[in-house]
């Protein structure tokens, strides 16, 4: 062995430095660090990033740090003033922490959303109006996909208790614009009942209302100067904006229990929808004259026409010219309803026999109609097409005038009849006087039309003689039972003792001049 190796041996091992212990790792060492590219950054970028890069292992030392900054103020307002700025800055950093989750997550759902945004638009176009509302509120995604104007073609904000204001209504139709069809506004107390002939009122007063989600109208009177949910004559203002476009190819609306609607605002309203096809109007406070006037010189291709009066019995309102412009304007009418007018027979069996495609005909509580318009209809004079004919709880109908609508049916009229209902909770009137009421009436051929027109339903429901008139009893049913159906108030037929058929000349009764008053509910 080389004794000069070992000789040299120590000296290359006093050479060599002992190995330094390897340090800990960093999430934000200077070799991770993501660069900054912008060659201007903004201080507080800077700041911010600076204050992101400590560790969660940093509180204790934020803790300190604070403490000493507090200690260096010597007046207790400036401490205050300290803690309060750390706190306002603390909860503006977390609520843009918030926002940004939210952004991703945002675009999170349009990645992982299986659906383009044409298509998830179309989807919402088949929802209903609340569902879009809801969807909206879910993420940025589908809220920029539910601002698109299809999906507001058809709204639908009926409610069973006031939930809807006027700025709500003008926003979604603000967002239909053009693209609106349908409006649907206002309170419903029930679900609407669609069985044919369904006879359930649907007007409803919210000033006496209560449901068990604690809605009163107390408690929104209580809440004056705040957001009310109530809806107000300007409600279906938006239809008329910008030219009137929105309402230009509207083709249904259905107005239920606006109370503070009148009739100068829905004139407005009908002016500024010319193609509407299907009008709906249940306890709104406006005149039928001034109503069928609006709809006959803006609306002349309507097709159905439901108007269900807030006064049961009491507007008598409508005028002869009133029934003949209607006709002549409206020719295309199939469906009409009129319910709780005190009509009378010379101006409807103007309706019925001048509406040459009308289908159905409903005049559920009139109060003046005794039937007689009925004589010679159901063949070239009018009415060959009816299918529907409802004359329920018509307080004056005539029981001589119902046999004789049946005898003129058998006889081979009205081929095309498939429901009808005479039901009245009061009796039919006897002849010459409507105060002797016949509950039990003897129809001699109904046995035998019923058997040569087996597809025809025949509903004649009266209460039994001296029972209260609240109890229905079917004593006349073809083809199938009668739906239920709710008694109005009493007092909606006692406004006028007369015999409701005054404009008819041959009428026993004398003839009374039409008033020409204008009843005003404002």
């Amino acid at each position: 062995m080389d004794t000069n190796l070992l000789l040299h041996r120590p000296a290359v091992s006093a050479a060599i430095k002992p190995k330094l212990k390897r340090p800990c790792c960093s999430p934000f060492t200077e070799s991770n660090r993501i660069p900054n590219t912008n060659p201007n950054p903004n201080p507080l970028d800077a700041l911010l990033e600076s204050f992101l890069e400590l560790s969660d292992s940093s509180e204790i030392a934020l803790d300190l740090s604070f403490d000493r900054i507090l200690d260096s103020r010597h007046c207790d307002s400036d401490k205050n003033d300290v803690i309060e700025r750390a706190l306002r800055l603390g909860s503006a950093l977390t609520e843009a922490a918030k926002r940004s989750a939210r952004r991703r997550a945002s675009v999170h759902n349009g990645v992982v959303w299986a659906l383009p945004s044409d298509l998830t638009i179309k989807v919402f176009s088949l929802l209903d109006t609340q569902s879009i509302c809801y969807a909206a509120a879910a993420c940025s995604f589908f809220h920029k996909c539910s601002a698109d104007s299809l999906c507001y073609s058809n709204i639908d904000l009926t409610t069973v208790v006031p939930k809807v204001n006027n700025m709500v209504v003008s926003t979604i139709i603000q967002r239909a614009g053009k693209g609106l069809r349908s409006l649907k506004l206002g309170v419903v107390p029930g679900p609407l009942v669609a069985s044919l002939g369904s006879s359930q009122p649907l007007v409803y007063s919210m000033r006496n209302s209560s449901d068990t989600s604690g809605f009163s109208w107390n408690d929104k009177r209580s809440r004056q100067g705040k957001e009310s949910f109530i809806l107000t004559r300007s409600c279906l203002a938006p239809l008329v904006a910008d030219g009137g476009a929105p309402g230009a190819l509207l083709k249904t609306l259905h107005l239920y229990n606006i109370e503070r609607m009148d009739n100068t605002a829905f004139g407005a309203a009908l002016a500024a929808c010319p193609s509407l096809l299907d009008l709906e109007v249940v306890g709104l406070h406006v005149e039928l004259r001034q109503t069928l006037e609006s709809v006959s010189r803006s609306c002349p291709l309507i097709e159905r026409l439901f108007f269900e009066s807030s006064k049961t019995g009491r507007d008598d309102s409508l005028k002869l010219p009133t029934c003949n412009d209607l006709v002549t304007n409206c020719p295309n009418l199939s469906s009409l309803a009129l319910r709780g007018f005190k009509l009378h027979d010379i101006k409807v069996r103007v309706l019925v026999k001048g509406f040459r495609k009308l289908k159905y005909a409903d005049f559920s509580t009139s109060y003046s109609i005794t039937g007689d318009f009925l004589r010679n209809l159901g063949g070239s004079l009018g009415g060959s097409l009816l299918e529907v004919l409802i004359l329920r709880d018509c307080m004056h109908l005539k029981e001589a005038e119902v046999s004789r609508l049946l005898s003129a049916i058998l006889a081979g009229r009205f081929r095309h009849l498939r429901h009808l209902d005479i039901s009245n909770r009061e009796g039919l009137a006897s002849d010459g006087d409507w105060y002797r009421r016949c509950y039990t009436p003897s129809f001699m051929s109904l046995s035998e039309l019923l058997e040569e027109r087996p597809n025809l339903c025949v509903l004649a429901d009266f209460p039994a003689e001296g029972s209260d008139s609240d109890t229905n009893s079917p004593s006349l049913t073809s083809s199938h039972t009668s739906d239920g159906f709710t008694s109005l108030s009493e007092s909606s037929y006692n406004s006028d003792q007369s015999s409701g058929n005054e404009d008819n000349p041959s009428s026993s009764h004398p003839v009374l001049a039409e008033s020409s008053d204008e009843v005003d509910y404002l």
